[in-house]
């Protein structure tokens, strides 16, 4: 149990700490499947089938060793049956690993079909595609129930095998005996040992390969586990870049450009240039798809520029240290994720310092979620329920984790995008407070397609499949077909 619980460990930090495109290609249902079931076969193994495997061997040998020493003309017949047996074992467990392979993709795809499916059951609810989901989820059922039907059945001709190779040796040792006792060279009391202690090597020999194509199985299923452990951890995380006395908040794409890994033909940015003043407010507008999220993706690197570079104070973001970077950086998304804890620890959650009540209730004031925190059942102390929160008051808990930060940049992602309009104006005079505070400049980075939103804006980017049409304030912005006004 310690050895799974160490594996488990190794496994889980190795996938943490992997590229975010590790994590576009690879699905959530077959990563905790690996985690799951994969690691517990892993167990069996070790709790199990070593410890049998051992013990048959130690016995089969001091079966055999006495067998030659009784007559080695009737413990050669048997060994050969022995290396027959051994055979079809080989083979068995070959056919039992690759099966088990199999088993273990199968039952990860119907578990990710499941997970989906019962975290967009509204979804499903309202289109009414009820039957169409459990037929994605029946047609990976019948693939595992093939390949178990298939292991059925090779587990009855492993079976089947040994009962005739079995009962073979016990015919030649009678015959062959019998007719060594004719000719004087064993007794009938050896032959009564030879006979027993030849049953003894033999189901030795049969539980050795039944324990084996249950290892091979185990290692079949924990394969694709120690393949992920073997992933070496991002490069951001292993190298030590360096930390600025203080981040002034001057950013710079410098002619960047960018595909996505998982579709490496599509440009997503070509040849971007912006400059970014400390204590800025840039807002980046255009149509979906145009690459207003990806910037802001680049420029957490979440992911790397394909070509070109960012500069943050004149330094290349791949030299500065990512974890303190991003310490300094405030983020909005949105579609906020909150974690399912109470809502005081998913205001606190990520903040480098240490935090009190009071700088919690501060920046949840300044979000305007104060009051309706209080309202809720337990307060600040109320576990975060998918049914609890409106999209508004999610966003407003994530506002309040930011600014919560005091971050050098801001960055909002359609941070007002499930607002109302009360709701909204509030947030921007927020906004407006945070960048003109004069203790704590900061640059302040803007992604929405309301132009109410961003009009106060020092600037503003208008992005166009993933290239820059204009720049400038937003009464001389021509490309007004882009607002939702």
């Amino acid at each position: 149990m310690n050895l799974v619980k160490r594996l488990r460990e190794r496994l889980y930090s190795a996938l943490l700490f992997q590229e975010i495109s590790f994590f576009d290609s690879e699905t959530v249902g077959d990563l905790t499947s690996r985690l799951g079931a994969d690691c517990q076969q892993v167990s069996r193994v070790i709790g199990n089938d070593l410890n049998m495997i051992l013990r048959d061997v130690v016995q089969g040998m001091g079966a055999l060793i006495y067998l030659l020493s009784l007559s080695w003309r009737l413990t050669l017949s048997t060994m050969v049956i022995c290396c027959a047996l051994v055979m079809i074992m080989l083979l068995y467990g070959r056919y039992q690993k690759k099966a088990a392979k199999l088993t273990q993709e199968f039952t990860a795809c119907a578990n990710e079909v499941a997970q989906e499916t019962f975290s967009l059951m509204r979804t499903v609810r309202v289109y009414g595609t009820e039957k169409q989901e459990f037929g994605r989820y029946e047609q990976w059922l019948k693939k595992l129930a093939d390949v178990s039907l298939r292991q059925s059945v090779a587990y009855g001709w492993w079976h089947l095998s040994f009962s005739i190779l079995y009962h073979s040796t016990q015919v030649i040792a009678v015959l062959v005996g019998g007719t060594s006792i004719i000719t004087g060279h064993i007794t009938a009391e050896q032959l009564t040992k030879f006979i027993m202690y030849c049953e003894w090597l033999i189901y030795s020999t049969w539980r050795i390969g039944d324990n084996l194509a249950s290892l091979m199985q185990s290692v079949g299923a924990s394969e694709k586990v120690f393949q992920l452990m073997d992933f070496a951890p991002s490069d951001q995380f292993l190298s030590k870049g360096m930390k600025l006395q203080r981040l002034m908040g001057h950013i710079e794409f410098v002619n960047v450009s960018f595909r996505y890994p998982s579709r490496a033909m599509v440009p997503v940015l070509q040849h971007v240039n912006i400059s970014i003043h400390p204590s800025e407010v840039v807002a980046i507008v255009g149509l979906s798809g145009s690459g207003k999220s990806t910037l802001v993706n680049l420029l957490l690197r979440l992911y790397e520029p394909t070509e070109g570079q960012i500069l943050i104070d004149g330094f290349s973001l791949r030299e500065l240290d990512i974890k303190w970077l991003r310490e300094r950086i405030g983020f909005v998304g949105q579609e906020p994720p909150l974690f399912r804890m109470n809502i005081i620890s998913n205001i606190r959650y990520g903040c480098p310092r240490d935090i009190k009540q009071e700088d919690v209730e501060f920046a949840a004031k300044q979000a305007y979620a104060h009051d309706f925190i209080l309202s809720l059942p337990e307060g600040y102390e109320t576990l975060v329920d998918d049914d609890l929160l409106s999209g508004g008051q999610k966003q407003r808990i994530a506002i309040a984790r930011a600014i919560l930060r005091d971050p050098d940049i801001l960055i909002l992602d359609e941070a007002t995008s499930a607002l109302d309009a009360e709701s909204e104006h509030y947030v921007k005079e927020v906004l407006r407070a945070v960048r003109n505070d004069s203790k704590a400049k900061r640059t302040v980075i803007v992604i929405a397609h309301r132009l109410s939103t961003i009009q106060a804006a020092d600037r503003i980017v208008v992005m166009d499949g993933g290239q820059i049409l204009e720049v400038g304030q937003a009464r001389h912005i021509r490309s007004k077909q882009i607002f939702l006004v």
